[in-house]
C-alpha cells in the first residue's frame, strides 16, 4: 500500500519507537538528518567529523559510544552553567513528575515562586516577569512590550549583534546573512555601532525609539568586550530621551561572566531583561523576560489586556522545576564568584599563549565567556605558491580548523562564533574544573605554538578525506 510516498507498512505507519532511536549508528543518524532535518548542517558535521555520537554526560564531560570523554568548553552556548545533568536538576523534575505540567485554568504555584526568585537577583526594581520557553522568544515578549509600553515604533540594535532568528528577533539581530534572505524585516529596526554612545544619541534625539537593545558584551559577534561604562552611557540616553533600555543576559547570565548579571558591571539597571539558557539547568527549555511592574502595567494592565501576550508552554511544571533548582544551584555554589576566579585564572593563562603565538591575535572575554580571534599568516612560500590560498583559509575558516583539531585531536569539544568564524569561544560550564582549564591551554599551546598553521591544516584537510572516504565506502 502506498500513500504519497510515506512508507506505510501492513496500514500502519513505520513509526520509530525510542529504543530504535537510541540504538541508531553514527551513518544511520546522518542518513536521516539529511533526508528529514538539515541536509546542510549534517554534512558540515560529518566532513569535520564532528557528528560523534555521544551518549552520556555530567558536569562538563560528555562520553562517545566508544567510550571516550571529551571536555565540553562550548556549553551549549551558555546554556550549561551548573553542567550536563546536574542532578539538583534532575531531582526536581522527578519530585514534579505526577502534577498538571499544562493546566491553563489555574495559576501555577512553581511560577510564582520562580518569578519571585528572580526578582530577588536580578538588579534593581525588576520584578513582573514573562515566561516563555526560549531566548528569541524572550526577546520578541521584550520588544512588543516596549513598543506597547511607549506608543513609539522604533527599535535601535547594535551592529554584530545576535538575539534570535525568529523575525522580530532576527530584526534586531546585526547580520546581513540572516536578515537577508527573510526581507522584508519588521519595520522601524535601525542598526548603530557597538560601543558607540554617540552615534546611538544620533538616534534616540529624534524622540520616536521604543526601545534600545543590547548585549552586555556580544557573545556571537566574536566575545567583543565594551569599554567601562558604555551601558552606563546608554542607560543615561535611553533615560534622557524616554527609551527603554533592553539588556539581553540570554548568554550572559547567571553567572556567566564573573557577575549574576553581566549589566552589573556597569552598575545598571535595564528596563527590560531577557532571560533562557541556563534558567533551565540545561535540562528544559525556559525563557523570560523581567521588567518593572510600571512597564507591563502600561502594556498589559488590567482584564482588557493582560492575555495579549502569551505562551501555552510557557510557565509549565517541568520548565519551573527546573528553573527553581537552577537558580538556587547558581546561588548557592556562587558560581558567579566561581567564574570570576576561574575566568581570571584562564585569561591569564590564554594572554600568555598569545605572546608566545603570532597566530593568536587576541583573547578577550569576562569571566568564563572568552573568545580566541586568529591571525591570518602574513606572506610566506606557502602562501605564494598557492596565490594567497593559504591566507584566504586562514582568514575565513582558522577558527574552525583550530576547534576541529580540539575536538579530533584532543577531544575539547568548541565551536566558532556565529557572527565571525574566525573567532573561537571557550565557554564550559561553570563547574569545570581548573585542572581542566589546564588541559585546554596545554592543547591550545601544542596546536599554536608547537605544531603551527601549516600541520592544522593539513591534518584538518586528512581528517575531511577521510570523513569522506568513509561516507564512500
Amino acid at each position: 500500500m502506498k500513500r504519497q510516498g510515506k512508507q506505510v507498512v501492513h496500514g500502519q505507519y513505520n513509526i520509530l519507537g525510542l529504543q530504535e532511536a537510541l540504538n541508531f549508528g553514527r551513518q544511520e543518524t546522518r542518513d536521516y538528518y539529511k533526508r528529514y532535518i538539515n541536509p546542510g548542517l549534517a554534512g558540515l558535521l560529518s566532513l569535520l567529523d564532528f557528528d560523534k555520537q555521544f551518549v552520556r554526560a555530567q558536569g562538563a564531560y560528555v562520553w562517545d559510544r566508544e567510550g571516550h570523554r571529551y571536555l565540553d568548553f562550548l556549553g551549549a552556548y551558555g546554556a550549561l552553567n551548573l553542567g550536563h545533568n546536574p542532578p539538583e536538576v534532575v531531582a526536581a523534575l522527578e519530585e514534579v513528575r505526577e502534577r498538571p505540567n499544562l493546566l491553563q485554568a489555574s495559576l501555577n504555584p512553581l511560577a510564582a515562586a520562580l518569578a519571585h526568585n528572580l526578582a530577588q537577583i536580578t538588579p534593581g526594581d525588576l520584578s513582573r516577569v514573562f515566561f516563555c520557553n526560549s531566548g528569541t522568544e524572550a526577546v520578541e515578549g521584550a520588544l512588543k512590550l516596549a513598543r506597547a509600553a511607549t506608543g513609539r515604533p522604533k527599535i535601535i540594535y547594535c551592529e554584530n549583534s545576535f538575539h534570535g532568528k525568529t523575525l522580530g528577533s532576527l530584526s534586531v539581530t546585526g547580520r546581513r546573512k540572516y536578515q537577508k534572505p527573510f526581507a522584508p524585516l519588521v519595520p522601524g529596526c535601525e542598526a548603530v555601532p557597538f560601543n558607540d554612545a554617540a552615534a546611538l544619541e544620533g538616534k534616540l534625539a529624534k524622540g520616536d525609539v521604543a526601545a534600545f537593545i543590547v548585549e552586555p558584551i556580544q557573545g556571537e559577534g566574536g566575545v567583543i568586550v565594551p569599554e567601562d561604562g558604555y551601558l552606563a552611557r546608554a542607560r543615561e540616553l535611553c533615560d534622557k530621551y524616554g527609551s527603554l533600555l533592553i539588556v539581553d543576559e540570554i548568554q550572559t547570565g547567571f553567572g556567566r561572566t564573573g557577575y549574576l548579571f553581566a549589566c552589573e558591571h556597569d552598575g545598571v539597571v535595564p528596563d527590560i531583561m531577557c532571560l533562557a539558557k541556563s534558567l533551565g539547568g540545561g535540562v528544559m527549555p525556559l525563557g523570560a523576560y523581567i521588567t518593572r511592574p510600571d512597564i507591563w502595567d502600561k502594556a498589559y494592565g488590567g482584564l482588557e489586556n493582560y492575555a495579549l501576550h502569551t505562551s501555552t508552554f510557557g510557565g509549565n511544571t517541568l520548565a519551573m522545576a527546573a528553573g527553581l533548582a537552577a537558580v538556587q544551584s547558581v546561588v548557592n555554589q556562587d558560581l558567579a564568584g566561581q567564574a570570576r576566579e576561574k575566568g581570571r585564572f584562564f585569561l591569564e593563562g590564554l594572554r600568555r599563549l598569545q605572546k608566545k603565538s603570532p597566530l593568536l591575535k587576541e583573547v578577550r572575554g569576562r569571566g568564563l565567556l572568552i573568545g580566541l580571534e586568529f591571525n591570518t599568516p602574513a606572506g610566506g612560500l606557502l602562501d605564494r605558491l598557492t596565490l594567497g590560498k593559504v591566507n584566504e583559509l586562514s582568514r575565513e575558516y582558522f577558527g574552525s580548523l583550530v576547534a576541529g583539531q580540539l575536538m579530533n585531536k584532543y577531544r575539547i569539544i568548541t565551536a566558532y562564533t556565529l557572527n565571525n568564524p574566525n573567532v573561537i569561544r571557550l565557554e564550559p560550564p561553570l563547574v569545570v574544573g581548573r585542572e581542566d582549564i589546564e588541559t585546554v591551554l596545554g592543547a591550545l599551546e601544542e596546536i599554536l605554538v608547537q605544531r603551527g598553521f601549516l600541520s592544522v591544516a593539513l591534518d584538518s584537510t586528512r581528517t575531511a578525506l577521510g570523513s569522506l572516504f568513509k561516507k564512500k565506502a
